[in-house]
């Protein structure tokens, strides 16, 4: 569901200050997970934001036991979770992304996220490509591709986690214009070698730099049900470049200014551009070829 903006797109020139916020959502915990939500909004906003990210299925917590207890936390788009989050959205006069799980109307449960600005929510998406636990829990993949919304602070486009990791689908908000791609996101902790940086972050850092566009992804941190999560949120530039410094397992919120003009110049030196150098007709298979 994508509402037509009242606001015309974010001025050429203007910076927009966005942060990312890294709680510890519990299932269980609808309660405390609002609660969570409310004060890492409230920070943010005396933080200057203008846009914050909140984890995926920042409402309700991730570890699920089954579908059964997936469906007693969803909620519907005009539910409590989203009215919440439209109401700190007027109060503090900013952007807020996050995730939730969806009660939709044809009665499946879509692992969703919602764009609200103080006008209201603007648009809903469901996570098209669904992670290992999401498929026996009782989600549905959406098919629908990610939404890219004029705001007061520009062209954000949005998607979920795993996503993230499917080139194609990046392209298609860096296509429709996202200066700004949020991601909530659940990473679970997974080893890696030493001092190297953790994998995730490094495609979100591919996304940026080969669309030319900025990236915030807010990840979640502390045990849920025995999984431990990386607590990786970044906000990475256009050049694919991180503009916050990790804090890797720790509550954090993380902020960063952002020239949104920079998103809107695909040049890389004199004669390249990451959108017109583009050859699609060459990377279309032919017809009856195996893939």
């Amino acid at each position: 569901m994508n509402r037509p903006s009242p606001h015309p797109a974010a001025p050429r020139g203007t910076e927009v200050t966005v942060a990312v916020c890294q709680i510890a959502p519990q299932v269980g915990d609808t309660t405390g997970n609002r609660r969570r939500i409310r004060e890492a909004v409230r920070t943010a906003a005396e933080r200057g934001a203008q846009v914050v990210v909140l984890p995926e299925l920042a409402a309700t917590g991730y570890v699920f036991t089954d579908a059964a207890e997936l469906r007693t936390v969803a909620e519907p788009p005009d539910g409590d979770t989203i009215k919440e989050w439209e109401a700190l959205a007027a109060r503090h006069d900013l952007v807020v992304v996050g995730g939730f799980a969806e009660r939709a109307e044809d009665g499946h449960v879509y692992n969703a996220a919602a764009l609200v600005d103080p006008t209201g929510l603007r648009a809903t998406y469901r996570k098209a490509h669904l992670w290992n636990g999401e498929k026996t829990w009782g989600f549905t993949p959406g098919d629908t591709p990610p939404p890219v919304i004029d705001t007061p602070h520009g062209r954000i486009g949005f998607m979920v986690c795993y996503d993230l990791e499917f080139p194609e689908w990046v392209r298609l908000a860096a296509l429709d214009g996202a200066e700004l791609l949020c991601g909530p996101v659940n990473w679970p902790l997974y080893p890696r070698p030493r001092g190297e940086r953790p994998g995730e972050i490094v495609r979100v850092q591919a996304d940026a730099s080969v669309n030319r566009m900025f990236v915030a992804v807010a990840d979640r941190t502390g045990t849920e049900r025995g999984q431990d999560w990386l607590g990786g949120s970044a906000i990475i530039d256009a050049d694919g470049y991180p503009v916050t410094a990790l804090r890797l397992g720790e509550e954090a919120i993380l902020t960063a200014t952002l020239d949104l003009t920079e998103a809107r110049n695909k040049a890389i030196g004199e004669t390249n551009d990451v959108h017109a150098d583009r050859r699609p007709a060459l990377y279309a298979r032919p017809a009856g070829e195996r893939p």
